[in-house]
């Protein structure tokens, strides 16, 4: 699991995301299958420099917080759009708890779209994560999970943030991808912060939540994935 205050302190420079196209529209996202279906990739919005979006809990309702242009680490701010009504928006962010989106209205000129060609799917039982393009899979990953107790969340998020794992601490390798999700169930006595992410670490149920991978494969996925990318974590 990323540290929380070591990641926020630091000035990170952060890659736009790659594989981005333009969209010519919000579309409303499709039923969960077993075998995701990438039909031109997944629509994501980004926060425009200067701009600050209310978060609301629904649409019209009363907001919970604001989104600017930066994640908390420094990062470009880039939503995954999984819902449409009206002007609102209802996006993935860590803003809000686990298996509850956002929404945000669409003010004319607050938010930049485009389309992400990547889907991620973590099995928690086969201890496996795999890339999805175009409906097929591109790449296998092993991977170790979270351990009695501090099991990994299911469910879906994003990749919000991708930095370097070395400047953090010797616990991430070489590098760290963080997720919009958080661990609501960390160890006793612990202070890194709840945010999940996928880095660098040991096979097996051996984390307090996040996903490990080895440094070839976080490398890949640091240089394929873009920010935005969904991920659903199963069981």
């Amino acid at each position: 699991m990323a540290t929380l205050f070591a990641l926020t302190a630091m000035l990170v420079h952060l890659a736009a995301p790659t594989g981005v196209h333009s969209p010519t529209g919000v579309q409303s996202p499709q039923q969960r299958h077993a075998r995701p279906v990438d039909s031109g990739g997944a629509v994501v919005a980004a926060v425009k420099p200067g701009w600050r979006l209310p978060l609301h809990s629904r649409p019209n309702g009363q907001s919970v917080g604001v989104l600017g242009s930066r994640t908390v680490y420094g990062g470009p701010m880039t939503l995954p759009v999984v819902r449409k009504r009206g002007d609102w928006l209802g996006v993935l962010t860590a803003a809000m708890p686990n298996g509850r989106l956002g929404w945000v209205k669409a003010e004319p000129g607050a938010l930049a779209f485009g389309r992400v060609p990547l889907k991620l799917e973590a099995d928690l039982s086969r201890q496996s994560l795999r890339v999805w393009s175009r409906g097929r899979v591109v790449r296998r990953i092993r991977v170790g999970i979270g351990r009695p107790g501090t099991t990994t969340p299911t469910g879906r998020f994003s990749i919000t943030d991708k930095m370097p794992g070395r400047s953090l601490g010797p616990y991430y390798g070489c590098c760290l991808l963080a997720l919009s999700g958080n661990q609501p169930h960390p160890p006793p006595g612990w202070t890194g912060g709840a945010r999940l992410a996928i880095h660098g670490g040991a096979y097996g149920a051996v984390s307090a939540g996040c996903l490990h991978a080895s440094m070839a494969n976080l490398r890949y996925l640091m240089r394929r994935v873009p920010l935005g990318t969904q991920i659903t974590i199963h069981a």
